[in-house]
């Protein structure tokens, strides 16, 4: 199985993940876009690689489009082989919606859009030392485009605990229905 977890930065995706790892009894992966991002060799996150990656952090460059291809074919890998995962995910480019939705199966794989109002965005930005100031913003209005999710969870009226919870009971109970709109 593989929970996708799609939202702005800040959001609560990574801490949503964290809980749903720790309540479920089956063993989930954290897989997703930062896991990804740090494998590349420090000298991209210099400012002009960095373009190359993520861009603006609203579009990204051509190894950011490579590269999460490439995250997006080994979750598949994986979930072949039986291995749960939670995919922490911005899907801020329409060419890794439509991949998702050509390559990962509707039987075993949930779409939950992650949403948070923007102003407790970027009050999460400001109070956290490891943001970049203004990336929610850039991201707020196109990480959701052209997506109907399985559910959408709002991290400004439930807990990460409550989140995961509420991931694991759906997931347990229900089919996917996310879908890509084209």
């Amino acid at each position: 199985m593989i929970v996708i977890l799609n939202g702005t930065s800040s959001s609560g995706k990574t801490s949503i993940l964290k809980s749903l790892q720790n309540s479920s009894e089956s063993i989930y992966l954290e897989f997703g876009i930062d896991k990804f991002i740090f494998m590349l060799p420090k000298k991209y996150l210099n400012t002009s690689l960095w373009l190359e990656v993520m861009g603006a952090a609203d579009k990204a460059g051509p190894v950011g489009i490579d590269l999460i291809k490439t995250m997006h074919k080994s979750a598949q890998y994986l979930n072949e082989q039986g291995v749960h995962l939670v995919l922490d995910h911005i899907l801020i480019e329409d060419i890794w919606k439509q991949h998702i939705d050509e390559i990962f199966p509707k039987t075993n794989v949930f779409l939950f859009g992650i949403y948070c109002p923007l102003e407790i965005l970027e009050e999460r930005e400001r109070t956290r030392e490891d943001r970049t100031l203004g990336q929610a913003k850039k991201q707020f209005d196109i990480v959701h485009k052209n997506i109907s999710y399985d559910e959408i969870i709002d991290t400004s009226k439930a807990s990460p605990t409550e989140s995961a919870q509420f991931i694991l009971r759906y997931v347990a109970t229900q089919q996917p229905k996310w879908k890509i709109v084209k």
